[in-house]
């Protein structure tokens, strides 16, 4: 075989052996990076397209990215008064965005009945492939990381989608409230670290 053809062939070897890993890279946590913003963009319009997070502007979060991250990043150090401190965490597959999971570092007296430590969504166009309940397993690793042993999820009665991955990932029901001010209960569930995932 010429030296070029070898050559070729090892190149395409490369080229389709980073395609394979690319392919079949397992999904994982970050913190919000630039690097995902068109991604993640397009996942904020698939909500609104339901009626969700119509408050943000995506043009103006296009122009002006790293002022968005820098919000998520105090909200984590520095939280506004009344607020927690919370870490942002985007589930990422590939390059794609598939989900944003909010961890709470600890609880107030309105967490404690509803949000919890921990909160998430995944996009709509994403929903019904098991990444509901990948993102809270490693949601409740974060949350071991820094020290928590037993976390409250909450979610509406009316979620059984939820309800049914909050309790795939180890979550014992201890009530439903009705809470002022919301027209569906709530189910708050408590999940022990050492029993997850």
């Amino acid at each position: 075989m010429h030296k070029f053809s070898r050559e070729r062939t090892s190149l395409a070897c490369s080229v389709w052996e980073g395609a394979l890993s690319s392919h079949f890279m397992t999904p994982f946590l970050t913190e919000p990076m630039l690097r995902y913003r068109d991604s993640f963009l397009a996942a904020i319009r698939e909500f609104q397209s339901e009626g969700r997070h119509t408050d943000l502007n995506t043009a103006e979060m296009q122009q002006y990215f790293p002022r968005y991250l820098q919000y998520w990043r105090d909200r984590k150090q520095n939280p506004a008064p009344g607020l927690v401190a919370e870490t942002t965490f985007w589930l990422i597959d590939g390059a794609t965005f598939i989900g944003r999971l909010s961890l709470r570092h600890e609880l107030n007296a309105n967490l404690i009945r509803f949000g919890g430590h921990i909160g998430y969504e995944i996009r709509p166009t994403k929903r019904q492939a098991g990444y509901g309940k990948l993102i809270l397993r490693l949601g409740l690793v974060q949350a071991q990381q820094r020290g928590l042993t037993r976390v409250l999820v909450t979610c509406d009665d009316t979620n059984v989608a939820s309800a049914r991955i909050i309790e795939s990932n180890g979550g014992i029901l201890e009530n439903t409230l009705q809470i002022e001010g919301r027209l569906i209960a709530t189910r708050r569930y408590w999940i022990a670290i050492q029993d997850a995932g």
